[in-house]
C-alpha cells in the first residue's frame, strides 16, 4: 500500500463505514462508496463494514480490496444470503444478531462514516452518535453528504438543537463534507467532548 498522506493515519488505524445493501438512485453514491475505499486504502485505513457484496457496501469494500487495503467484514448469519457475503475481505467475522454486528464494528473501528443508505445506516450511524453524546466513546464521525443526501437529516439534526432536545455543543459531534478526503482531515483534527455521564469502570470495583 502507499504512504501514509496525512495525520489521520496516526490516530485512526481503521474507520466503520455505514452505508446502503443498494446502490440508490444515482451514480454519485456508487462513485462516491469506490472512492471511500479506494483513499482509506492509499492512506493505509482500514475499513471496517457491513461484510456485505452488494450496493454501495461492496462496492466500498471491492475498491479497497483492489487498492490492497485491509478489509474487515462483519456480518449476521441471517444476512448472509441476502446481502451476499463477501468471502474476498480480508477478514470476515460471522455474528448472531444485529446487535453483536454492531457492536463489534465500534469496537474495531477508531472512527465512523456514514454513506447514503437506509434505515440500517440511520440505526448505526445514530447509535455512534449517541454514544459519542452519552461519553461511551470519543471516536469521530462524519458524514460524506454525497449529492446533498443527508440535507434532511442535517435540518432535523438543527430543528433538535432548536426546540432543546440536543444542546448545541453536541452538534459538533458530526462532520460534514463533501468529498471523502476532506471529512479524513476533519476527523484528524477532531477534539472530543465531555460525555453526558461519567461511566464507571465495573471491571475495577
Amino acid at each position: 500500500m502507499n504512504e501514509p498522506s496525512s495525520a489521520v493515519e496516526s490516530t485512526i488505524r481503521r474507520i466503520a463505514v455505514y452505508c446502503g445493501s443498494s446502490n440508490g438512485g444515482r451514480t454519485e453514491y456508487v462513485e462516491q462508496a469506490r472512492a471511500t475505499g479506494r483513499v482509506l486504502a492509499q492512506r493505509n485505513v482500514g475499513l471496517v463494514y457491513g461484510g456485505g457484496g452488494l450496493g454501495l457496501m461492496g462496492a466500498c469494500a471491492a475498491a479497497a480490496l483492489e487498492q490492497g487495503g485491509e478489509v474487515i467484514g462483519v456480518i449476521p448469519h441471517s444476512l448472509a444470503g441476502k446481502e451476499r457475503l463477501n468471502e474476498l475481505v480480508t477478514d470476515l467475522r460471522v455474528v448472531r444478531t444485529m446487535h453483536e454486528r454492531k457492536t463489534l464494528m465500534v469496537e474495531l473501528a477508531d472512527a465512523f462514516l456514514a454513506l447514503p443508505g437506509g434505515f440500517g445506516t440511520f440505526d448505526e450511524l445514530f447509535e455512534a452518535v449517541t454514544w459519542a453524546q452519552l461519553g461511551i466513546h470519543q471516536k469521530p464521525i462524519g458524514l460524506l453528504n454525497v449529492a446533498g443526501y443527508f440535507d434532511p437529516l442535517l435540518t432535523m439534526v438543527e430543528r433538535a438543537i432548536a426546540e432543546g432536545f440536543v444542546q448545541p455543543r453536541y452538534r459538533r459531534l458530526i462532520h460534514t463534507a463533501t468529498e471523502i478526503e476532506t471529512l479524513l482531515d476533519a476527523f484528524a483534527r477532531h477534539e472530543p467532548l465531555p460525555g453526558l455521564v461519567q461511566w464507571l469502570d465495573l471491571s475495577e470495583s
